[in-house]
């Protein structure tokens, strides 16, 4: 018997025993947006015992990054001397004034990077533009937002600046389980951002909350031997923090944390859906405000306005599947994206529309 085969019998074995306890229904939420896409392309949900459910959560940085945040970003860009550098997956994210994509057929510079430190790269060689970095993510993208700064800092690249977005994805953990209309027994914890952080970090939510946390990485046999893992601790009725993934520690990467506790404040930050969370994002120290978008183009206010019908905020909170949504496949598809979560790569609604996940 292979290893696979090894685990989807304990996965078998476990919700035996906790089907013969009750549990009819156990609802799983993995955090992280390429869980998602891995879960989907894999088929893995049909290998599941009917009645384990998985859910998505709000673990893909776009899906969660605010429509007023692309509201500023779109807004930039259509300043002449500025220089938008992003990721790709923001290029298409639909703005209550079109998208950036739209912005650069219109003429806006919009530029994909592939890493922060790309972005002070394109600001040395164009002096003549002030170079605007859109710098979302979780603790899985912040250090190397916090290097690109220092860098152009060191470098006295001043025509370099972030319009930072950065979030900590506990705090959102703690949210959705204070919530009561979002059934979740058990987390599949992300594997990037714990390399980041360490497994340690879920476990103050494991104690509070009774709920396993458990980290895995991203093929079938690591999603699975984590599901397996969750279903144990929920059998034995001992929830815990823990790892299945060997390149995640305790501790995760001390001089990863080091260099955003030095570049960052830990502050309040909106989320798409989950709205205010206190103490969930980063905000650059004062002696890196010089390189903050928003106080260099003095931003005003963008109000948050949801695209009617979409419901890509509550897909993220794990109170729907993508297929529950009237628009999906039809007013909302890849092509003509509604929502981030058909835009992004990691997005759940894109996975399910690719991998043709079923209702």
């Amino acid at each position: 018997m292979n290893h696979l085969a090894e685990i989807r019998k304990d996965i078998d074995s476990y919700w035996k025993r906790l089907s013969s306890g009750g549990k009819s229904v156990v609802q799983l939420m993995e955090i992280c947006g390429t869980h998602t896409v891995a879960i989907s392309r894999g088929g893995l949900r049909s290998l599941l015992p009917e009645g384990l459910r998985l859910v998505s959560g709000p673990g893909c940085p776009v899906c969660v990054t605010e429509q007023s945040y692309m509201d500023a970003a779109v807004h930039l860009s259509g300043i002449s001397d500025v220089i938008i550098a992003t990721y790709g997956d923001m290029v298409r994210v639909p703005g209550s004034s079109g998208s950036l994509e739209q912005a650069r057929c219109d003429g806006a510079n919009v530029e994909i990077v592939y890493a922060a430190h790309n972005a002070v790269e394109l600001a040395r060689n164009r002096p003549d533009k002030q170079v605007v970095f859109l710098a979302i993510g979780f603790e899985t993208t912040a250090p190397a937002t916090a290097l690109a700064i220092r860098q152009a800092r060191d470098e006295g690249v001043t025509n370099f600046s972030a319009l930072t977005a950065h979030k900590l994805v506990t705090p959102a953990m703690r949210v959705l389980l204070s919530q009561t209309d979002v059934r979740i027994d058990g987390f599949l914890c992300p594997g990037h951002v714990s390399v980041i952080t360490g497994w340690r970090e879920y476990k103050p939510i494991a104690e509070q909350f009774d709920k396993p946390c458990v980290v895995a990485g991203f093929d079938d046999e690591q999603i699975l031997a984590g599901i397996s893992e969750i279903l144990r601790q929920l059998a034995d009725d001992a929830p815990s923090a823990c790892s299945v993934y060997p390149a995640v520690s305790a501790d995760g990467n001390p001089q990863a944390k080091q260099v955003i506790k030095e570049t960052f404040d830990v502050t309040d930050a909106r989320w798409r859906a989950l709205g205010v969370i206190p103490s969930s994002g980063l905000v650059l120290k004062g002696e890196f405000t010089n390189f903050d978008t928003a106080r260099r183009f003095d931003l005003p206010e963008f109000e948050t306005v949801e695209p009617p019908g979409c419901r890509c905020g509550d897909v993220i909170c794990g109170r729907c599947l993508p297929t529950d949504c009237p628009m999906f496949g039809g007013q909302c598809t890849p092509r003509e994206p509604v929502g981030p979560c058909m835009v992004s790569s990691e997005g759940s609604c894109a996975a399910y529309y690719k991998y043709g996940t079923k209702r």
